[in-house]
């Protein structure tokens, strides 16, 4: 991996949907973080979720999309 994988991070916005037993949460890619020689991070969003104050997005370490596809599965 190179040095640039390794500080490069994506951003993941968390959506719950249904009600009750039938909640589930769905997750989307919507962006990339880069992080500075000072550990700060510059964040590029592709997306901004449309209901701000009903979704979580996290930063998380980058994942290939084969090991994403299995985690968005494990999640819902």
């Amino acid at each position: 991996m190179t040095n640039e994988k390794k500080k490069m991070k994506q951003l993941v916005a968390a959506i719950e949907r249904g009600e009750g037993d039938e909640k589930k949460s769905y997750w989307t890619r919507i962006g990339v973080a880069f992080e500075n020689r000072d550990g700060s991070y510059n964040l590029r969003f592709d997306f901004i979720p449309a209901r701000l104050d009903t979704t979580t997005v996290q930063l998380r370490d980058f994942e290939p999309k084969d090991r994403e596809k299995d985690g968005a599965q494990a999640a819902a």
